[in-house]
């Protein structure tokens, strides 16, 4: 089974390349999961439980938060940092548990929109650190990672901005820059281009990366 991961700053253009990549092979008459990292995570899936359990916040409406209001976290305190470092290690075990039941049932691929680097690199972020990095080690197949390098200010003349800013972007991505830097295995694309010129080149070295 192979994993492909694209990561890269909000409004890159990676939940855009995923599907069409999932659409490509699953032509090719591949069997193909879909993997988000945030959806996926157990604080995700802690917040929809407790909207749908919790008694308070069905009486007073405190979980009922509208899609156009709900914003990106870009400050945390430190038990908050802590916590997404414990939910971060809870997600690498529930992924490794994920990724032997697919391989079970024969799932070709596993494509990732985002990935457990992107998380290291927001909590570097919350942090306001700017090195210390270190590669995972996943107990996995190993994944074919993606980076879509794109300016951010390419992102914010397109039609969907991130809601975060433009200086949100630039200080996010020299993170990102640096990160994937020090990890040789990613494929590093430019995301400036138009969607389809990109996907052409996804495409090329994911065959490059299997032969």
């Amino acid at each position: 089974m192979n994993i492909i991961t694209i990561s890269g700053l909000d409004g890159s253009g990676k939940s855009t390349q995923i599907q069409m990549l999932k659409s490509y092979l699953e032509s090719q008459g591949k069997r193909v999961f879909y993997f988000h990292a945030i959806e996926f995570g157990i604080a995700t899936k802690l917040a929809e439980l407790k909207k749908k359990y919790c008694l308070i916040c069905k009486i007073k409406g405190l979980c009922q938060i509208k899609p156009n209001m709900k914003k990106s976290v870009t400050k945390a305190n430190r038990i908050q940092i802590q916590l997404r470092k414990l939910a971060l290690r809870i997600d690498l075990w529930r992924f490794s548990s994920l990724s032997d039941r697919l391989r079970k049932e024969n799932y070709d691929y596993i494509l990732s929109d985002r990935f457990f680097w992107d998380s290291i690199i927001n909590i570097r972020y919350l942090e306001n650190k700017e090195a210390g990095f270190q590669n995972l080690k996943l107990k996995i197949e190993k994944p074919v990672p993606f980076y879509l390098n794109t300016d951010p200010e390419a992102i914010m003349r397109r039609e969907r901005q991130p809601d975060q800013g433009l200086q949100y972007l630039i200080d996010k991505k020299k993170l990102y820059d640096e990160y994937f830097q020090n990890f040789p295995e990613t494929k590093i694309i430019d995301g400036n281009r138009d969607p389809e010129t990109v996907f052409a080149e996804i495409k090329e070295k994911i065959t490059q990366a299997q032969s």
